[in-house]
C-alpha cells in the first residue's frame, strides 16, 4: 500500500473560478470522449486531473487552450465564454502557459538558446528579457547545464526548462500534462515544490493531469477523477482516497493518507 503524505504547503480558500467548463461532451465519431463534464479552477489554486490512459484529460487541457471545441457545454475563463475564441486570442489575452508531457523544446538549441529564441517573440525589451531568462535560469539552478543542447539534457532538467518557458511571459494559468512521468522520486519530488512554489510565489492557478495518483495527490489542492469519460469523483486528496466510488473505480485499496 502506497503512503500519500501531505505535501501542500498552503490552505486554499474557495473564490471565483477563474476556468469553469459546464456540461462539457465530446465524441470522435462514435466514440464518446467526455461525457456532461464539469468543474472548475479556482484562482490560486492547484487542481489535478486523474484517470486511466484515454480518459481524456489531455483532451481537456486542449478545450481550454482551443485547440478544439466541444461538442456541447461551455467554457469559461475569467467569466468570458471562451467556446469560439481562437487558440492564440485565448492564450494571450488570458495568460495560461502549457508545460507538454513531451518535447516543448527546440532539441539542438542549448537551454539557453531555447530562452532566449522564445523570449525574442514575448518579450521586446531586451532588458528585461535578458533579466527574465537569468532569473529564471537561476530559479531552476540550471547555470551549469545552460549551454548543454536540449537533447542532452536529463529528463527532470527538460522539465524544468519546458516549465522556464512557459513561465516567459508570466502566465496566470498553466496547464500541465503528465509532468511526474519518466522522473525518478528525486526529480519527481523536486517538481513538486517548484509546482507548489509557482502556487505561493507567484500566484498561478495550475492544472495538473496524470494517471498516477501517488504523485500528483501530494501536491494539488483538489481533484477529480475522470472514468468512463465522466467524472465519477471530486474533492482534495484526503477526501478522495476515502471516496467509495473513488476506489471503486480507480484506487482500489493501494492507498492511504499519512
Amino acid at each position: 500500500m502506497a503512503i500519500i503524505k501531505k505535501f501542500r504547503i498552503k490552505s486554499f480558500k474557495e473564490n471565483k473560478p477563474i476556468i469553469k467548463l459546464e456540461k462539457i461532451s465530446l465524441s470522435y465519431g462514435t466514440r464518446k470522449i467526455l461525457d456532461n463534464i464539469s468543474f472548475s479552477l479556482n484562482q490560486n489554486q492547484i487542481l489535478g486531473l486523474l484517470g486511466p490512459n484515454g480518459a481524456g484529460k489531455s483532451t481537456i487541457f486542449n478545450l481550454i487552450t482551443g485547440l478544439i471545441k466541444p461538442d456541447y457545454g461551455s467554457i469559461k475563463i475569467n467569466s468570458d465564454l471562451v467556446n469560439h475564441y481562437p487558440i492564440y486570442y485565448r492564450t494571450k489575452k488570458f495568460k495560461i502557459g502549457y508545460v507538454p508531457q513531451y518535447g516543448g523544446f527546440f532539441s539542438e538549441l542549448t537551454l539557453k538558446e531555447n530562452l532566449d529564441a522564445i523570449g525574442e517573440v514575448l518579450i521586446n525589451d531586451k532588458p528585461k528579457r535578458i533579466e527574465k531568462i537569468n532569473l529564471l535560469i537561476s530559479k531552476f539552478e540550471l547555470e551549469a547545464v545552460q549551454n548543454i543542447k536540449a537533447t542532452y539534457l536529463s529528463v527532470g532538467q527538460k522539465k524544468k526548462l519546458v516549465i522556464a518557458l512557459s513561465l516567459l511571459n508570466d502566465p496566470k494559468i498553466i496547464l500541465m500534462d503528465e509532468p511526474f512521468a519518466a522522473l525518478d522520486v528525486m526529480t519527481i519530488n523536486t517538481l513538486q515544490q517548484i509546482i507548489v512554489n509557482l502556487q505561493t510565489e507567484n500566484n498561478i492557478s495550475i492544472i495538473l493531469c496524470d494517471h498516477q495518483a501517488r504523485d500528483l495527490l501530494s501536491c494539488v489542492d483538489t481533484a477529480i477523477i475522470i472514468s468512463n469519460c465522466k467524472v465519477i469523483a471530486k474533492g482534495t486528496p484526503s477526501e478522495l482516497v476515502n471516496n467509495i466510488e473513488a476506489k471503486n473505480a480507480y484506487f482500489g485499496n493501494q492507498f492511504k493518507m499519512s
